[in-house]
């Protein structure tokens, strides 16, 4: 299929998967084929606003294992802070039931990151670990669509800064979930940033090199009789799984 991705969008892209190959050594596996159908892909976040490691880990992934256009479905703190333009030509649009349809009717893979800016914005002592909030919209999707769900790992980007707290109190104290849909300000320690709260963290900041390892898991339907509950709960499960496995001789930064 054709990549409907501009010139200059594509060497971005080009550019930041040789930048986490070469500073991050990010490595990858799969641990079964890729399908061929249009899958709902769903990722973990690492720690991120307008960007994420994972999701350029991701895409570095998909790219060896796929040469379908993919659909990236994202916060929409992108588009409220005036970056939309820039990340669209990347393949993004907010997350929403409409753009999930339209990535499926274009026959793309489509990528969800169900944790959102909760699971973006998680402590250093939870770095590894899947958080999902409870949300299981990206079952009730696929259950809906008919496709297969393909968990993706990536492990070591909580280890490119120190997050000293997720704010979700501070942020439900200024209303934010209400009017930006953001339920967490964290606290974090970046460069050139310091020490700061919310926004200015979640900006662009020069991560320490920490080893980013991701893992594509075997494709996942639902069984008989499963609600999208259920189903959601044993995707986490799984990827906590592989997670932990991936994590289980890890050294900080060196992987």
């Amino acid at each position: 299929m054709t990549d409907p991705t501009p010139a200059w969008a594509q060497t971005t892209r080009e550019s930041a998967e040789a930048w986490i190959a070469a500073y991050h050594r990010h490595e990858f596996v799969v641990d079964a084929p890729f399908p061929d159908e249009p899958s709902l892909v769903v990722g973990n976040h690492g720690f991120g606003g307008v960007f994420d490691l994972n999701v350029i880990a991701m895409s570095r992934t998909l790219g060896h294992v796929t040469d379908r256009p993919l659909t990236y479905l994202v916060h929409q703190i992108a588009w409220k802070m005036g970056f939309g333009w820039l990340v669209e030509p990347l393949g993004c649009l907010p997350a929403s039931a409409g753009n999930a349809a339209t990535g499926f009717d274009a026959e793309h893979h489509v990528v969800v990151f169900p944790g959102g800016d909760v699971e973006a914005a998680k402590p250093f002592q939870r770095r590894n670990e899947i958080v999902f909030g409870g949300r299981s919209g990206f079952a009730r999707l696929a259950m809906e669509r008919g496709v297969p769900i393909v968990p993706v790992v990536t492990a070591g980007a909580g280890e490119s800064l120190l997050v000293l707290s997720d704010g979700q109190g501070l942020a439900a104290r200024l209303g934010m979930p209400k009017w930006l849909r953001v339920k967490a300000l964290p606290v974090s320690l970046t460069f050139p940033w310091g020490l700061n709260v919310g926004v200015a963290g979640m900006a662009p900041y020069l991560p320490l090199p920490s080893k980013l390892v991701t893992a594509v898991l075997p494709a996942m339907r639902p069984h008989p009789d499963e609600d999208a509950a259920a189903f959601a709960e044993r995707v986490q499960q799984a990827m906590q799984q592989r997670m932990d496995d991936l994590v289980a001789d890890r050294r900080f930064l060196l992987g």
